[in-house]
């Protein structure tokens, strides 16, 4: 969840959640933390009706029922988790069981074959024809219970396709910023950890968007986050096909590139400082015009890095040195 305070309101409800850790004695972690001011600040009602029936109930508030408010409430894919394991977990049921069944019916219908042939006698109709008439109601049972079958198989295939579903849908929600569409900074390290085991070059490139804070305090929480969308969905369509775009800081993007040299990546960084360049930004009051977005492109190669942190890092002091000598980019030696 994400809020937009102001910093005299945030410091308002950071000391009211800290009076309410202290009054049920709860460790500020970030998980009591994040529960208690999403609390404070009245944005789930569900979370607050649930946490308000538990106070006046004088139910225990303890770091365990917080951490169980936090996954019911705050923490979608938990959701998503459990409900596709009941899922599964029911239909692996229904099979075992609809399996069972089929396995006994098949057992009595060989028992039925063993027995019309030993019952069958040509001198005796009726009793032969009692014993066919048996054998039919058993191929009878039989197909039916394998009717019930299909039926479950066609229920499990479908429940397949749902899984395989939901789980993309997990996936997506672990490694995607909810905020921007690109990729979280976990992903980008599990990917140069891959590349690196494979022995590939691989280049960075940092952008920073050095003027996000002015729009911030000039224009506002809302208008700072559409610059941050807006610019991002521009990263993401010029390394679409190239590169693995993520969000790294606040105001800074990371881009990973392998296979190719810093040069390279360097025409890639200026294509998205145009593609940027061409953003406007109208204000509803007035109709006026807001200004240009600015950037500072930090590029460099792995030599001796030996993972995502170090290599951001080099790309990020690129950049800096970028913004502090006035140049759209520098290449980090």
């Amino acid at each position: 969840m994400i809020f937009h305070d102001s910093m005299a309101n945030a410091q308002e409800k950071m000391t009211q959640v800290c009076l309410f850790l202290e009054q049920y004695h709860l460790p500020p972690t970030p998980m009591n933390y994040h529960v208690a001011y999403t609390y404070i600040s009245k944005c789930d009602t569900a979370l607050n009706k649930a946490l308000d029936d538990a106070i006046n109930s004088k139910k225990t508030i303890d770091s365990i029922y917080i951490e169980n408010l936090y996954f019911e409430y705050l923490n979608p894919g938990h959701k998503t988790e459990t409900e596709l394991l009941q899922s599964v977990d029911g239909i692996l049921t229904n099979l075992s069981k609809t399996t069972h069944e089929s396995h006994k019916q098949i057992s009595s219908f060989a028992q039925s074959i063993s027995t019309c042939i030993q019952t069958l006698d040509e001198g005796n109709v009726a009793k032969s024809r009692k014993a066919i008439v048996q054998l039919s109601q058993t191929t009878e049972d039989l197909l039916q219970q394998h009717q019930v079958f299909k039926a479950q198989m066609k229920k499990a295939r479908l429940m397949y396709v749902k899984s395989q579903q939901q789980l993309q849908q997990l996936r997506r929600q672990h490694i995607i910023d909810p905020q921007t569409g690109l990729y979280k900074r976990h992903y980008l390290n599990q990917q140069t950890q891959a590349w690196m085991a494979k022995d590939k070059s691989i280049c960075a490139i940092a952008i920073q968007i050095t003027n996000l804070d002015d729009f911030t305090q000039q224009y506002g929480d809302l208008v700072g986050d559409v610059v941050l969308n807006r610019v991002a969905k521009k990263v993401q369509k010029y390394v679409f096909e190239s590169g693995l775009p993520g969000r790294t800081r606040k105001q800074e993007f990371t881009v990973l590139l392998a296979d190719i040299e810093p040069s390279t990546a360097n025409v890639i960084a200026e294509k998205i400082k145009k593609g940027v360049d061409r953003l406007k930004f109208v204000s509803t009051k007035g109709n006026k015009e807001l200004p240009k977005i600015e950037l500072a492109l930090g590029i460099t190669k792995r030599y001796q890095e030996q993972n995502f942190d170090e290599l951001a890092h080099k790309a990020h002091l690129a950049a800096h040195k970028a913004h502090l000598c006035g140049q759209t980019s520098f290449i980090a030696p």
